[in-house]
């Protein structure tokens, strides 16, 4: 049998892994399969096309029912160019906080669930406790994908699911979706002393660009609204823009990425037809000079947006696990929207302030630490008294 962690001791142990998007997870998940083997708890590997990097899914208790899934991404944002006061990937502690990447966002929630492994195991001969570790949430949650079509292939999927992000432990119940769309505009290139013969592409994006943001003034100015998100209207943006060669060249190239983050209930796709008919209206004056002109609208990633009912069984469990009266609702975008579209009713309730991750010297405050253990000890007794609710 595996000689069991400290909560603090285990978000240690996994802060020391270098889990940034761009880096295999690997030696992580191999540390938690192997500390859950020392358990005799199994763990599926779901790995990545290319196996530098893996979900990890276990059970603790019966495999042939729904229970509570925890779940929480592994990988961590980058810390390039940011002013860290120590080793971004060495736990320090100072006044009461656990200073390092990841240990608000979020690997501090991993650890707590893992340090709580002995415990779990002696409650759930009943109803089973599921694990989800993922990979490349940051990036557009993309490896959870393969692991949730692992859970919906499978006889029986978890019951329900808390993903543990950073909530300050209150339950959220919504977040926004998010689309996110590359624009490529090709010209015509000329000499710019015979600007009249070229299609300038810069130019052309700039056109829908300005859209974009004509669109982005309607949803601020005439809503939907929902009070609950901050803004509480769906926004538009355009994030990124690269084009032309020389000054003195039309140019013939130009991409540009935007997003689209939707309430709930609101309608993405409208907005991005809206974009296109506004594209395909100005492709007769670029065809005048040549045919070869023209958009493409390639929508390169989706996050669907995560509504729950309060009255649900998982908001209901959320909220008697923290005595939280309120349920939160969040702009940003979790693996929490995909969960519920495959049929996994889920919240997203964890340690630690989002006003903390991606920024130096992230940290969590130990009080977090112990309010995240204070909540798993619930959900251990209530497994403990028969699994009520899950």
């Amino acid at each position: 049998m595996a000689q069991a962690l400290t909560s603090v001791e285990m978000i240690e142990r996994l802060i020391a892994f270098d889990t940034t998007s761009r880096e295999s997870n690997l030696a992580l998940i191999e540390f938690v399969r192997d500390y859950l083997d020392g358990f005799r708890i199994a763990s599926d590997l779901v790995f990545g096309n290319d196996r530098r990097k893996a979900n990890l899914f276990a059970t603790i208790g019966p495999q042939d029912r729904g229970g509570v899934m925890l779940s929480g991404h592994t990988d961590v944002v980058p810390v390039d160019g940011q002013a860290w006061e120590g080793e971004p990937f060495a736990v320090a502690e100072r006044d009461g906080r656990l200073y390092g990447r990841g240990t608000s966002d979020m690997k501090s929630f991993i650890a707590i669930v893992l340090a709580m492994v002995p415990e779990f195991l002696a409650v759930t001969s009943a109803t089973p406790v599921h694990l989800a570790f993922t990979y490349d949430e940051e990036v557009g949650c993309l490896g959870v994908r393969p692991l949730i079509a692992r859970l919906v292939g499978r006889p029986v999927k978890p019951r329900l699911c808390i993903i543990g992000e950073p909530t300050l432990m209150q339950p959220v119940v919504a977040h926004k979706g998010k689309k996110s769309v590359r624009c490529l505009v090709r010209g015509h290139e000329s000499h710019s002393a015979l600007a009249h013969s070229g299609v300038n592409a810069i130019e052309a994006a700039a056109e829908i660009i300005a859209r974009i943001r004509q669109l982005a003034r309607e949803k601020r100015d005439r809503g939907p609204y929902d009070p609950g998100f901050t803004p509480p209207y769906t926004t538009i943006h355009t994030g990124t823009v690269s084009g032309g060669t020389a000054l003195n060249i039309v140019p013939r190239e130009c991409r540009f990425d935007f997003e689209i983050r939707y309430l709930p209930g609101d309608d993405a796709d409208a907005l991005l037809d809206e974009l296109r008919r506004h594209a395909a209206s100005l492709v007769p004056e670029m065809h005048r000079v040549s045919a070869a002109t023209g958009f493409e609208f390639d929508e390169y990633n989706a996050i669907p947006a995560l509504a729950a009912a309060a009255d649900s069984e998982v908001v209901q469990l959320a909220q008697a696990l923290t005595g939280a009266n309120g349920l939160g609702k969040v702009s940003f975008g979790t693996e929490g929207g995909l969960y519920q579209q495959a049929g996994i009713p889920t919240v997203i309730c964890g340690p630690g302030s989002i006003e903390q991750a991606h920024r130096p010297n992230e940290f969590i405050a130990l009080d977090q630490v112990k309010q995240c253990e204070a909540f798993l000890h619930r959900l251990i007794a209530r497994l403990g008294s028969g699994g009520a609710a899950v």
